[in-house]
């Protein structure tokens, strides 16, 4: 899908003019990768790039434009089963133009960031500050869902919430690597702040997207050490729980057992009162009493035999 805008009054509109200052390509069919590799000139391996969403994050810079590979957050959706991924987005700056390639559409161009645009270079560094604030948004998602499954497995003994947890970890292990790689393709941004032509305003808001990308990198990472720390603890609950659960009903198969031994015994036996028919009105509920009294007897003896040994 190709889409083109241009710049009017500092926002981003669509256009269909063909000198539009900004192209976006979502995931390209042949027509338009040949495009964008005969026309723009952009390298066949950094397209391919643009569109591997195990590419890692950097910044290469061609005769005619600077090509930024730079790693944003998919678009998590409920068949995901609490995986987060990460894709991978690429930005071709030329001197007057802007190109975007990527897997997926997002949601470009909304919001507080995109005002008051003067240049693509303007737009460039707000598209990845847009970046940064979908990982963090994605950040508070996990942690209130890691908080909801905390919940279950304390009240629950399936392996299903657990193994989730597991999922949101590697999810989060992944983001991990993702911003990382992003702070450096800031920081090498910056350091090029002369050839890419940035000027003053660019540069401020570069150092605040270093600190934003920063905070966000802290913020993950303390997620991930809780996570890690917990994961440990909640395995443990899980197995206790079983282990309790065990226990008890080793406990009950063993109370009834012992009456049932009895009561066999004195089925067998020719001498029971049971076998006296003018006596069974009294004796079969006075044994089955009894039997029931020594079940319960032997179910709490096992647990003060337990409690004991703990």
């Amino acid at each position: 899908m190709h889409k083109k805008y241009a710049l009017e009054g500092g926002k981003v509109v669509e256009t269909s003019d063909e000198d539009a200052v900004i192209l976006a390509f979502y995931s390209p069919d042949d027509a338009e990768r040949q495009y964008l590799l005969d026309t723009l000139k952009i390298d066949e391996h950094t397209l391919g790039s643009a569109l591997d969403p195990q590419e890692l994050s950097r910044v290469e810079f061609e005769p005619d434009h600077a090509a930024i590979i730079f790693k944003r957050p998919k678009r998590y959706t409920a068949a995901d089963n609490f995986l987060f991924k990460v894709i991978t987005a690429g930005f071709f700056l030329f001197k007057d133009k802007l190109v975007i390639v990527g897997e997926e559409q997002s949601s470009l161009f909304e919001g507080r960031p995109f005002a008051r645009m003067n240049s693509v270079s303007d737009l460039l560094l707000r598209m990845l500050y847009q970046n940064i604030l979908h990982f963090t948004e994605h950040l508070k998602v996990m942690n209130a869902l890691c908080d909801e499954l905390e919940n279950k497995i304390n009240k629950a003994m399936e392996n299903k919430h657990l193994l989730s947890m597991f999922t949101i970890e590697k999810g989060l292990v992944y983001y991990l690597n993702a911003i990382s790689s992003n702070g450096r393709v800031l920081e090498k941004l910056k350091a090029n702040a002369v050839k890419l032509s940035f000027g003053p305003d660019n540069l401020e808001y570069l150092d605040d997207l270093l600190i934003e990308n920063t905070q966000c990198l802290e913020q993950a990472n303390t997620h991930a050490q809780v996570l890690a720390s917990l994961m440990d603890a909640r395995a443990s609950l899980v197995s206790n729980n079983l282990n309790v659960m065990m226990k008890n009903l080793n406990a009950i198969v063993i109370a009834v057992g012992v009456p049932s031994f009895f009561a066999a015994v004195g089925g067998m036996s020719e001498f029971s009162m049971m076998t006296s028919p003018e006596n069974w009105v009294l004796a079969y509920p006075v044994f089955l009493a009894a039997m029931i009294s020594l079940g319960v007897a032997t179910f709490f003896v096992i647990k003060k035999i337990e409690k004991y040994w703990r």
